[in-house]
């Protein structure tokens, strides 16, 4: 018998009648991930169990990699049932990372397959899953359709020309796919090689001749209102730290000419123009009522070789330790100053700071809108049983559980929704055994259930006003 039963994370009664009666049902808003919308356009079936589970996927990379695995059989040119049959013998040296739960939730939802991946059930697994991928109900719709989802918010670079998302609104598909406005190459202006193409394809699909800062910042107003059209209401900005220099307009003006004459900018200069950038697009996601959404504290690429080889998002990025609360703290009251800070969702990669984004959220709380400033689920490397558990104990210690919208996938796979049910089995144990220690009211569970709903579904739904 699977260890994945019924009642699997739930270690009470209590916890076991929030999930099932109240969590389970609730459907799924997943407001931020990066599934690739064209597969989605194109109701796309895999090939086969590989294409669908391991290709892109560094979670799984980095753990055959710590395991002695070739690199041929994660990013190679290994046939893909040779790479599954690597990762299928490191799945048992997986135990107690997040892997191994999610590669069995992920079997058994939308699968249907109870038994443990391992060598000897390598082939059996693969070959099942890979026929019921060539079916229609395992087709990427279908599968959307099996996990109760409503909403998808792809993640999508303003030079976009969001054809598929066009296709997807005039067909009448029954999920709402919605693009999100994602400009992280726009700051980049310390690589002219990265920098100045990228302003050249930003002046192509707007229309709009950037040659100085004020026409850039036209552009992207340009494709932020083409974006609202296509039914985008968030932003997101991927960031070590953010930027929050003063500046003026004529430095800016000039740092701006340094770039397009290709002049090496200086740290204050590059942070400057970061700042000037971030600031015009807050203002921008204001005036719509858009959610901007900041991902803060990565160290990206510290592999140099590995980067030169296979490029980013590869698996070679780690928790980084930014100094985030005085620069978070100017950028928001900047805005707030003038009532021009939107909707936020701000989220760590740095599990030390936890209670410094659940306190600072708290700062910039107006009573406008519940929760208006929100502190975001447990990201990346702690996107795991304990890391939720944290972030959920320092919001409720500093702030309103109750308010928050809850889990999302963050990924590139079709087969990650069973972590909405992970989170959502974490969440309730984790209320469950407040009412069994004392520490809740057991006569309140009816409050406590709409809360559960709330938190899985309902506040998102609300929040993001879908």
């Amino acid at each position: 018998m699977s260890f994945l039963t019924e009642n699997f994370l739930l270690e009470t009664k209590t916890a076991q009648q929030l999930y099932h009666d109240h969590a389970a049902k609730m459907p799924i808003i997943d407001y931020h991930c990066h599934l690739p919308p064209n597969e989605i356009a194109g109701d796309k079936n895999f090939e086969n169990l590989t294409q669908i589970w391991l290709n892109g996927d560094h979670y799984k990379w980095r753990a055959m990699r710590t395991n002695g695995i070739d690199e041929k059989f994660c990013t190679g040119d290994a046939s893909d049932y040779e790479k599954f049959e690597k990762w299928a013998a490191t799945v048992p040296y997986t135990m107690r990372n997040p892997l191994y739960h999610w590669t069995h939730m992920e079997l058994k939802k939308p699968f249907g397959i109870d038994k443990i991946l391992k060598p000897q059930t390598a082939r059996e697994i693969y070959d099942a899953c890979t026929e019921m991928l060539q079916t229609p109900e395992f087709s990427v719709r279908g599968i959307l359709k099996k996990m109760n989802v409503k909403v998808v918010c792809t993640t999508d670079d303003p030079i976009d020309s969001l054809e598929h998302h066009q296709k997807l609104k005039e067909e009448g598909y029954d999920i709402k796919i919605l693009p999100t406005f994602r400009a992280d190459k726009v700051l980049a202006i310390e690589n002219p090689s990265v920098f100045l193409p990228y302003l050249d394809k930003l002046s192509e699909v707007s229309g709009i001749a950037i040659h100085n800062y004020l026409t850039l910042v036209d552009a992207l107003q340009k494709r932020h209102d083409y974006f609202h059209s296509m039914g985008c209401r968030l932003s997101d900005h991927g960031l070590e730290t953010v930027y929050a220099d003063d500046f003026s307009p004529e430095e800016i003006s000039k740092i701006f000419t340094k770039a397009q004459n290709k002049q090496a900018l200086t740290p204050e200069e590059v942070s400057k123009f970061r700042s000037a950038i971030l600031y015009d697009m807050a203002i921008m996601d204001h005036a719509k009522g858009w959610t901007q959404q900041f991902h803060l504290g990565a160290l990206r690429n510290n592999n140099t070789r590995m980067m030169r080889e296979l490029g980013p998002d590869t698996g070679f990025d780690s928790i980084g330790d930014f100094d985030i609360a005085q620069s978070l703290s100017l950028f928001m009251d900047k805005l707030d100053n003038t009532n021009q800070l939107t909707k936020t969702i701000l989220y760590n990669l740095n599990p030390s700071q936890n209670e410094l984004y659940a306190t600072m959220i708290g700062n910039f709380n107006d009573g406008s809108i519940a929760g208006k400033i929100q502190y975001g689920s447990a990201w990346w490397f702690l996107d795991q049983k304990d890391g939720m558990i944290r972030q959920m104990n320092a919001l409720s210690n500093m702030g309103l559980l109750s308010r928050f919208v809850g889990m999302l996938t963050d990924s590139r796979s079709f087969l990650s929704y069973p972590r909405h049910e992970y989170f959502r089995r974490i969440l309730c144990n984790l209320i469950g055994n407040d009412v069994e220690n004392g520490e809740l009211p057991a006569s309140e569970m009816a409050w406590l259930g709409e809360m559960v709903e709330n938190i899985c579904y309902n506040n998102a739904k609300n929040y993001f006003e879908f």
